[in-house]
């Protein structure tokens, strides 16, 4: 496959990750950015040595002309953006969350899917190495058929100073955190039939909930997600995911510091399945920095074989309805609901 000219919109906190990604595929290269904001648009451009910089979208589309556009700006821009690629033949990749409603998200499947172009959502937490380790154990059958599951993220780091904006909306760590748990149990469990959900607001200065709790059933399976950005624990673990899965033959578990631990009918195994450092990376960031890089790089192969990325829009649509079902469980005093209905 010949180089793939990529272009990237919204030059914010998280694309710095994206950038670097990218410049570590070979093959690929990114041929121009886009951004609304003039400063963050020349940062980014100097810091990663892009010379053609647009302040319109639309403008950068039709004059590169891409083979790719990441779109890495907040979910109420990106039907707009996901539209305007489709509607040039251009194949997207964009940032979670999707969509801030089923209905957008749809639209946009469907665009994509009218326009006969690839869409992909950046939902990389499933491809940090030690989560991936666990689901191919998980696959290989070396604990039998799993029929429970916990998916934990419990943290007090202040996420805050870095991304302000998550102390103001009213809807919070379900949709910014518990989408990549949920988005987890998806993928170690299969899909989800019934959803309840309990939320909390620990923290005073913040307008939506910092702790959650959701109870998921799978066929032949249940697992707990659970959440918090209030939870101050003796060793801070962020931004690490802990796994709990118990077979008919066996558990694994992912526990603090990525000991994976497996116990079977030949025993017990101990494995450190701490993610590479890259490079570019930093410390206690380098496992979702390391899990950018493989998403990317699974866009790149699908791209060459043609095949459709694991978390594309129509399957990310199961797990954005996860979220919209979460929150209306929530708001009914925890009610069983059925996601499939959002």
């Amino acid at each position: 496959m010949s180089e793939l000219k990529g272009a990237l919109i919204g030059c914010g906190f998280f694309a710095v990750n994206q950038m670097h990604g990218w410049a570590g595929i070979d093959g690929v290269s990114i041929a121009a950015i886009c951004d609304r904001d003039e400063t963050r648009l020349r940062d980014m451009g100097e810091r990663f040595g892009i010379e053609r910089r647009f302040t319109d979208a639309r403008a950068m589309l039709e004059e590169v002309g891409p083979d790719f556009v990441d779109i890495a700006t907040t979910a109420p821009s990106h039907r707009a953006l996901v539209e305007l690629a489709a509607s040039l033949k251009i194949p997207v990749i964009c940032q979670k969350p999707f969509a801030p409603s089923m209905d957008d998200a749809r639209a946009m499947v469907a665009a994509c899917a009218k326009a006969g172009v690839p869409l992909m959502v950046h939902e990389n937490f499933r491809w940090q190495s030690p989560i991936q380790a666990v689901g191919k154990i998980l696959k290989d059958g070396a604990i039998g058929k799993a029929f429970f599951g916990r998916v934990s993220f419990r943290s007090a780091y202040d996420v805050y100073s870095g991304q302000p904006y998550l102390a103001e909306g009213n809807r919070f760590i379900i949709e910014d955190l518990g989408i990549h748990a949920l988005d987890i149990a998806r993928f170690l469990f299969g899909d989800v039939s019934a959803i309840t959900a309990r939320t909390a607001r620990i923290n005073p200065r913040i307008r939506g909930e910092d702790v959650a709790t959701m109870l998921l059933a799978h066929e032949g399976a249940t697992s707990v997600v659970d959440c918090s950005y209030a939870t101050k624990l003796e060793e801070e673990l962020f931004p690490q995911t802990l796994i709990e899965i118990d077979g008919t033959e066996g558990s694994i578990r992912l526990g603090a510091n990525y000991r994976l631990t497996v116990t079977n009918g030949e025993g017990t195994r101990h494995e450190d399945v701490s993610p590479p450092l890259l490079p570019w990376a930093e410390r206690p960031w380098h496992n979702i920095q390391e899990s950018v890089a493989a998403i990317q790089e699974h866009w790149v192969r699908c791209l060459a074989a043609g095949t459709e990325p694991e978390t594309s829009g129509a399957d990310n649509l199961k797990t954005l309805a996860l979220v919209e079902a979460a929150y209306a469980s929530a708001a009914d005093g925890g009610g069983t609901l059925d996601p499939n209905g959002f």
